[in-house]
């Protein structure tokens, strides 16, 4: 099994975590989520254009792209994480711009040394996929894709072809950090997806609370924060892991222990 294979067969549903590389002490806020109970950490790249990502994450990006954060950086700081954390699944989320712009080859490759397991891709669609997916398999690296609420019957099967890792369900029309979709719509949607496709269902966006966390667990094979965790690394700076630490506590004991709803 993979390591993201293996996260979603724990006997409960998957905390996924998300902070932005470079934006503070990026290793021991990444440490912290792992002591916290994170199954599966996702790291941010930063970008000049964080387009589906609201006010905390546009800010981490700012803050972390000032400090000189590069590509080459994130890639650093993924390999270390590797090192300290050798079973914790790690998967790259960003914008297709720093990924290919050396080439898919290159970028596949290096996440493969960096023992990535995982690649977010948020504007390359489906239908694009020659773009980076061929270059990712290839090197072991699973692109994780993203269906949302106007995801239609029609598109799906182009969605989820090529697909691996999880199936990330973006459980709002909008940005991240901005609203919550109510717990039937996204049982409904996380029902219909199920229906279509083996892979897990993670769902994210407007994430918040361990109360909005455990209602979802009791629905979905795992649930993604990632704005509420960007926003303590902004308001707390240095002295971000301890807070990163309890919030990711109260988050894994809240999905961890949530009663599974049937389908």
């Amino acid at each position: 099994m993979t390591r993201l294979s293996s996260a979603f067969a724990k006997p409960h549903p998957a905390l996924v975590t998300f902070i932005t590389a470079g934006d503070g002490d990026t290793a021991a806020n990444l440490d912290a989520l792992v002591e916290g109970g994170a199954d599966v950490i996702e790291l941010g790249m930063p970008f000049t254009d964080p387009m589906a990502d609201g006010k905390a994450i546009q800010e981490a990006n700012i803050r972390s792209l000032g400090a000189g954060t590069t590509t080459a950086e994130v890639l650093r700081i993924a390999a270390a994480f590797r090192a300290r954390h050798p079973q914790v699944p790690l998967v790259l989320m960003g914008y297709a711009n720093p990924m290919v712009r050396r080439g898919a080859e290159w970028f596949a490759a290096e996440c493969a040394k960096a023992g990535v397991d995982g690649v977010i891709c948020v504007d390359i669609p489906p239908e694009e996929d020659d773009a980076l997916g061929p270059a990712l398999r290839a090197h072991g690296i699973a692109p994780i894709r993203l269906a949302t609420p106007t995801t239609d019957r029609a598109r799906l099967p182009q969605v989820l072809a090529g697909s691996q890792g999880f199936l990330y369900y973006v459980s709002v029309a909008g940005i991240t950090g901005s609203q919550q979709a109510t717990k039937q719509s996204i049982a409904d949607a996380v029902k219909r997806l199920k229906d279509t496709t083996n892979l897990p269902v993670a769902v994210g966006f407007g994430v918040r609370t361990a109360q909005q966390a455990a209602g979802i667990a009791q629905v979905a094979d795992g649930v993604v924060v990632g704005s509420a965790l960007v926003e303590l690394v902004g308001q707390h700076g240095d002295s971000a892991p301890e807070h990163l630490r309890r919030l990711t506590q109260g988050l894994a004991q809240a999905v961890h222990s949530a009663q599974r709803v049937p389908a």
